[in-house]
């Protein structure tokens, strides 16, 4: 690394994460600037020799660290001994991990992993300058565990497609796209506005649905005409399918949980950088970006609220392009990059060039 205090990212492996928040969003104009970034894998056989600990000390001694939530064990000892020869520590989270360990409708593997980083995470907090979160909830989380928490919501890192798919709308040849791009750990979400995509494939012949779920999508979706459930793939995969396929709707639905309290507006970039316009529950996060009609549609939880929203953008093609387009208008808006490079930069120790 130069002589300019720089960053380097000590990765536990969140691609997402570190890509959303700084990698792929605000190390392109750090560097811009005279910055140095790099990023360090923490590798899990850290080993008694602590080899890699020295690697990076010799190469990254003084540079400003960032840990994205979580970090092995082996390693959260290691700079705890270490942690005077680092400049400023920020850490990085976008979940409320307390809140998915006891959440019982989250799959039983998330929850254990969830469980190891929640272990460990009062530590990691009591190691670093400062804790950044992606919302206003998760922030609060914070208050009590450290006197300097600040959030920095998602920056819009994807490539923002044309909204050609459409014109195709209404044609005997084109059907609607309606997606669900959701993990695992919104699956109860899924399940509780299923009836409304089951009541609209069988009531239409020309709506599509995707769910990105494979063998974890509900049985009650999976027997259902048009509906496709591709095995969710790996971060760098999605980015790609995300640039090459389109949907027209895009489905978000958030219910009211200590889990989802926690969340950030990321599902409003990743809808409308499938050129699509969004379906999303009417509750924090998403009444802070979606005006309803406008934007997008906010609706409540009952599942025929969802089947009636659905069937206002699937009567109204017209409305639904350009809500999309509003949609996009606002993700470059809300989701400016620059905003990211700025937060980052008064972190860094350095001059602007």
């Amino acid at each position: 690394m130069s002589s300019q205090v720089g960053w380097v990212v000590l990765s536990d492996g969140a691609r997402p994460t570190e890509d959303i928040y700084f990698l792929a969003s605000a190390a392109p104009g750090l560097r811009r600037r005279g910055v140095a970034v790099e990023r360090f894998a923490a590798s899990r056989s850290f080993g008694s020799s602590w080899l890699h600990g020295r690697s990076l000390l010799r190469r990254y001694a003084g540079a400003n660290l960032l840990l994205c939530r979580s970090l092995p064990v082996g390693w959260l000892r290691w700079l705890e001994r270490h942690r005077h020869a680092f400049g400023y520590i920020a850490y990085l989270i976008d979940d409320d991990i307390f809140a998915a360990y006891n959440d019982l409708t989250l799959p039983a593997a998330y929850r254990k992993r969830m469980g190891r980083i929640a272990k460990h995470q009062p530590r990691l907090v009591s190691l670093v300058d400062e804790v950044v979160a992606s919302s206003e909830p998760l922030a609060r989380c914070f208050f009590s565990e450290h006197d300097n928490v600040q959030v920095l919501t998602p920056p819009l890192i994807a490539p923002l497609p044309s909204l050609q798919h459409f014109s195709l709308l209404p044609s005997s040849s084109a059907n609607w796209k309606i997606g669900f791009y959701g993990t695992r750990a919104h699956l109860a979400d899924l399940m509780h506005i299923a009836p409304a995509i089951e009541e609209i494939q069988s009531q239409r012949v020309d709506t599509q649905v995707e769910v990105m779920l494979g063998p974890h999508t509900p049985e009650s979706l999976i027997t259902l005409p048009r509906l496709n459930a591709p095995s969710p793939l790996t971060w760098e995969t999605f980015k790609v399918y995300q640039r090459e396929h389109q949907c027209h709707i895009g489905l978000a639905p958030l219910l009211d949980t200590p889990f989802n309290h926690g969340k950030s507006f990321i599902k409003f970039f990743d809808i409308t950088a499938m050129g699509g316009v969004g379906i999303y529950s009417n509750r924090y996060p998403y009444t802070e970006i979606v005006h309803h009609g406008k934007n997008g549609l906010l609706v409540n939880d009952a599942p025929v609220e969802w089947r009636s929203a659905l069937e206002h953008l699937l009567e109204n093609p017209k409305a639904a392009a350009n809500m999309a387009q509003q949609a996009a208008i606002d993700a470059k808006k809300f989701g400016n990059v620059e905003a990211a490079v700025q937060f980052w930069l008064k972190r860094s120790g350095a001059v602007t060039q």
